[in-house]
Order: structure tokens, then sequence, then C-alpha cells
């Protein structure tokens, strides 16, 4: 699967995964925005045996609060207006397989309530219908959010909280793998160059070191992007410092001093 890393903190989630897959336990993956929790997801799935059948993902944060039930759950034709024919839910999508739940933390309170009836008892009535159905999905969560926070702010149910929170598996920030960026960043640019079939480029060992001192504030998909951004517009074979833009471009900060320096002389010169 894409995940990659050498770094202690992602040895260990590679060891949850090896242990956690291949039973039917929930997961919940926690982790800052862009530090990988879908990929995470993929391989809980494509190491279990529900690998052949769905993968569904849902990102609960960017579907509209009323439409997220009928997401969910599906509706039967005329179950409100626009529904025009019986629409099959992520459950149903899922059946047999694997449901991720992205961003679980912003979901609504009532929907949380009937999440959690699916959750306990296995069944579900699709919106506007009467027929019951019983699915068989494996439900794997994720959120940036701290869960024990909004549970304490009442913006999230405790007992969904234990449903999900079965297994926990937490993905460290960027910054807190900085041994595994140049793997990354490498395989990033090549991947780039491969996708949008350009000729091949490296990193000069200045420009790695660079991009390894980083902060990464979107983690793994900013330096991803980075990364392609550099496919396309870096100018040489080999990539530079000065090609990398931000703060690893900027002059050191004795360089701005001696300018200011210089500027003002200039200025009491021409008696500004």
């Amino acid at each position: 699967h894409a995940l990659l890393g050498e770094s202690p903190a992602m040895r260990e989630v590679f060891r949850l995964i090896g242990r956690v897959a291949a039973s039917e336990l929930n997961v919940l993956i926690t982790g800052e925005t862009g530090t990988g929790k879908e990929l995470v997801a993929r391989a809980l799935h494509e190491e279990s045996a529900r690998r052949d059948r769905a993968f569904v993902a849902l990102n609960t944060a960017a579907i509209p609060s009323e439409l997220l039930e009928s997401e969910l759950f599906g509706h039967e034709a005329g179950a409100f207006t626009g529904a025009t024919r019986r629409y099959a839910g992520r459950f149903e999508q899922a059946e047999g397989g694997t449901l991720f739940l992205d961003e679980i933390g912003d979901m609504p309170l009532a929907l949380q309530t009937r999440l959690l009836r699916v959750l306990a008892g296995g069944e579900f009535y699709r919106v506007g219908g009467r027929e019951l159905i019983r699915g068989n999905v494996r439900i794997v969560a994720a959120t940036h959010q701290d869960l024990d926070a909004r549970v304490a702010a009442g913006l999230f149910r405790a007992d969904l909280k234990h449903r999900l929170d079965v297994v926990r598996i937490e993905l460290p920030a960027l910054r807190q793998r900085r041994a595994d960026i140049p793997l990354l960043a490498q395989h990033f640019l090549a991947a780039a160059a491969r996708e949008l079939k350009l000729p091949p480029k490296r990193f000069s060992r200045a420009a790695l070191k660079a991009v390894a001192q980083r902060d990464f504030p979107g983690n793994v998909r900013e330096l991803e992007n980075l990364c392609r951004r550099l496919a396309v517009i870096a100018p040489g074979v080999e990539i530079l410092p000065a090609d990398l833009g931000g703060p690893a471009a900027a002059p050191a900060l004795g360089d701005w001093t001696d300018a200011l320096r210089e500027w003002a002389t200039l200025a009491l010169a021409d008696g500004e």
C-alpha cells in the first residue's frame, strides 16, 4: 500500500495495522489533517479478509447535514423533494466490506444517535423506507479532533465514541517523523514525474536537507503538493534550495540586516 516510513512512530503504526487488520474490530484513526488517515484505512481493508469486497469512503464534514443521513443509509423514491428514485447509501454500498467515515467528529448529534443504533444492532432503514436492512460492514472512522474533549463539551456522544474507539491508531505529524521526509520527498517527486509524464528530477543534498527542516503544517499532503509543484516548475534536473520557495529559499536573517543597513545608509545620504 502507499504508506511509507522507517521512523519508530511509523513502525508502530505498521505494527498496529498488521495486528488489527485481520480482526473485525472497529478502528478509530486520529491525527492532524494531511497525515494519511485514509491510507491507513485502506491498508486495514487491503490486509483484511474483506479485501475482495468494497472499500467505501465518506467525508462526513463535506456533506450538508440535511443530506448526510441519505448518504449513509440511502433513501426511497419520494422520500423528499428531488428523490426521484431509490438510492443505496454508503452502508449498502459497503456491504461485506469496509466503510470509512472520515472526520467523524463533525457528525451532527442527531445523526450520531442513528449511527449508534446501526452499530449496536447492525440494522437500518433507508430514509422514507419501511424495509429493515441488515448490514455486514466493518467501520473504520477518522478524525483530526479530540473526541474526548468533544464528548466533554456535549458535542459527541460518549457511547458512540466507545463503539468506534475499540482500537485506536494515532498517526504522527510529519514534524514528529522528520527522518521519513527525505524518503517521502524523493518518492513523491518520482511519482509526480511518472504521473505527469515529465523528465525525472532529483533533489540536491542541500535542497533535501532544507525540505527535511520544514514544519509542514499540512503534513504529508503538503509535502506531496510541494513535490508535484517542483516536478513541474523547477528549471533544472537537480532541485536546488532556491527552487523550493517559502522559508527555505528566503535570505538568512543576517542578509536581511545587511540589506536594511545599506538601504538606511543610502536613504540618509539622499536626505530622506
